[in-house]
């Protein structure tokens, strides 16, 4: 159904009451009326000179803001059929990068798609259990306070403080803001720093939910190399101081790869020098295969690195407990954010945490050699039934970063879902609009699961229009 311009400007309502270009505050409301469905999946959009007459800007705002979902994969513009929201305007397969975070891979509606795209443990640890038993009765012994912590709980502010002087990096308990997991820590740190139109610099690849939240507060991305390669000499040329720095450094999502010592040093020196804040995502930090040499956090370096961390991917995405690690005047911003936010996390799932915090490494280590035979089997499945594919190990960390020879990965992860895996296609992950030739999957599935997934990948490869693999056995009789 098109939508006409006076339509879409009712619903667009006051988009321009706010800072920044004129592009990206069109471009972050029409984000959100896609986002929250009022603009659903196939709806016509006016062209570009009819929406610019009605909102009475110029033709060059409106194509920017239609650009720029387009490079995000939320609407879709073809030369003579004009823009459209993207997605299928009809019951069947669901894109994959029309929603934010991609939520229908988070809560898959069909039992028979084999999620290889959101990377997180498939069910709670024996240790969690464990530490619920542990966590209770001390929750029985509560007898005043009203539960609100918008800091976080004292306690587990503690032990995250001593998880990071463990690690090398004196920390003191007031240097830490705890949040409903590390998804919530990226939008708070957006929101404290990020003004409408500012620049953040973030990897090319990188992990999609930081993007989302960046692009929540009409954040101008600009992309540098994986290890933020270059970025020495972007704050010395480049006027415009960026108001935030974003990576991976340990175990990057979507490469594995892992930023050195000298590298580390560098970076954070740079950033001081030029006053950018540097968060430093290391909710994968932990995930190292066993003998693989970690280097010191990035927060070794440098007091500018804000750190982020998680219990999501080293015990498991339902416990939704992180944190966020700075200096104390960071840590009170912050929490006056959260304070306003929701006023705390949830008391027992924190007391939780504290009982597992100091056994994490441990928990981490034990759990390694599983995680890389997982990985093994992984590339080796993809080896034999899929040899064009270019797979590199990893180090660590759940996913692996697949350049496909030929074709993309948003058109080959709508087939493969078709076939019913779901993969993430490398454009999502790329704010630059590069990377799409790949596709990212995980490996922390069950190894009869991950022997299906590449079986179905292997099929919808053939069906894509890829070589035929050779003696692909039928698929075997499982459970997904």
């Amino acid at each position: 159904m098109p939508m006409g311009p006076a339509e879409l400007a009712d619903r667009l309502g006051r988009w321009s009451a706010g800072r920044g270009p004129l592009y990206l505050l069109l471009a972050a409301r029409l984000r959100r009326l896609v986002d929250e469905g009022e603009l659903p999946a196939g709806t016509a959009l006016p062209p570009d000179r009819t929406l610019a007459s009605t909102l009475a800007v110029g033709r060059g705002t409106v194509v920017a803001a239609y650009e720029q979902l387009s490079l995000e994969g939320r609407i879709v513009r073809r030369r003579g059929s004009g823009t459209r929201v993207a997605g299928p305007s009809r019951p069947g397969p669901r894109e994959t990068t029309n929603a934010p975070v991609f939520l229908h891979l988070l809560e898959p509606q069909d039992d028979d798609v084999i999620l290889l795209a959101c990377a997180a443990p498939a069910s709670p640890p024996p240790a969690l259990l464990t530490a619920y038993e542990r966590a209770l009765p001390r929750l029985a012994t509560v007898t005043s306070g009203i539960g609100y912590h918008p800091s976080g709980h004292w306690q587990l502010r503690g032990a995250v403080a001593d998880h990071y002087t463990r690690r090398g990096v004196r920390t003191d308990p007031e240097q830490v803001l705890i949040t409903n997991g590390g998804q919530q820590a990226l939008s708070l740190l957006a929101r404290a720093f990020v003004q409408p139109g500012g620049t953040v610099l973030v990897e090319a690849p990188t992990y999609p939910g930081a993007l989302e939240a960046f692009r929540e507060h009409a954040a101008s991305l600009e992309t540098l190399p994986v290890g933020l390669d270059g970025f020495e000499a972007r704050v010395r040329t480049c006027g415009r101081r960026p108001e935030l720095a974003y990576l991976v450094s340990t175990h990057h999502n979507p490469t594995g790869s892992v930023l050195p010592p000298l590298a580390r040093r560098r970076l954070a020196a740079a950033a001081a020098a030029a006053d950018v804040p540097l968060v430093d995502d290391e909710v994968l930090a932990h995930l190292a295969f066993a003998g693989q040499d970690v280097p010191p956090p990035l927060a070794a370096f440098g007091d500018a690195v804000i750190s982020v961390g998680s219990l999501s991917k080293s015990v498991w995405g339902g416990l939704r407990v992180g944190w966020i690690r700075a200096e104390r005047s960071v840590i009170n911003r912050l929490a006056r954010l959260r304070a306003v936010h929701d006023l705390g996390g949830d008391f027992s799932a924190q007391l939780v945490a504290t009982e597992l915090l100091p056994q994490l490494e441990t928990l981490c280590q034990d759990s390694a050699a599983d995680r890389q035979a997982r990985h093994d089997l992984l590339r080796a499945e993809l080896a034999r039934r899929l040899p064009q594919w270019q797979v590199p190990a990893v180090t660590g960390g759940h996913t692996l970063w697949v350049r496909l020879p030929h074709g993309d990965g948003d058109s080959f992860a709508q087939t493969a879902l078709r076939h019913g895996v779901a993969v993430l296609p490398g454009s999502g992950l790329d704010a630059a609009g590069g990377s799409g030739e790949f596709i990212r999957i995980h490996f922390c599935a069950a190894p009869d699961t991950l022997t299906e997934a590449v079986h179905r990948l292997a099929t919808a490869w053939h069906t894509y229009g890829g070589e035929p693999g050779r003696n692909i056995p039928g698929p075997r009789a499982m459970a997904i």
